[in-house]
């Protein structure tokens, strides 16, 4: 099987939807590791979460994924990004 992580791989950039109770809790995660003199990104603290899972037995992921609350995917309501309005510039009259 080939190896899922390498240094040189390519990055990928995502979204996703969570509770804010888990939100919080990955700040929570951030601040004890800063306790612990490791600095760490939400990123990798979430990379080092999968690395943490991927090493449980089936039972044991079965059962931790099972007990994850099931969200509605997208955007939280109110939070639609303005969308930019095309359409022409206007141009700045020059005093002649």
């Amino acid at each position: 099987m080939k190896q899922l992580s390498d240094r040189h791989s390519k990055v990928v950039r995502d979204s996703f939807t969570m509770p804010m109770a888990d939100y919080q809790r990955i700040g929570l995660l951030k601040q004890r590791c800063i306790g612990l003199g490791v600095a760490i990104k939400k990123s990798e603290l979430l990379r080092a979460g999968l690395a943490v899972l991927e090493k449980l037995p089936d039972e044991s992921l079965a059962s931790e994924a099972a007990a994850v609350e099931s969200v509605k995917t997208g955007r939280p309501p109110g939070s639609k990004k303005k969308k930019k309005k095309k359409g022409k510039k206007r141009r700045k009259h020059r005093n002649r």
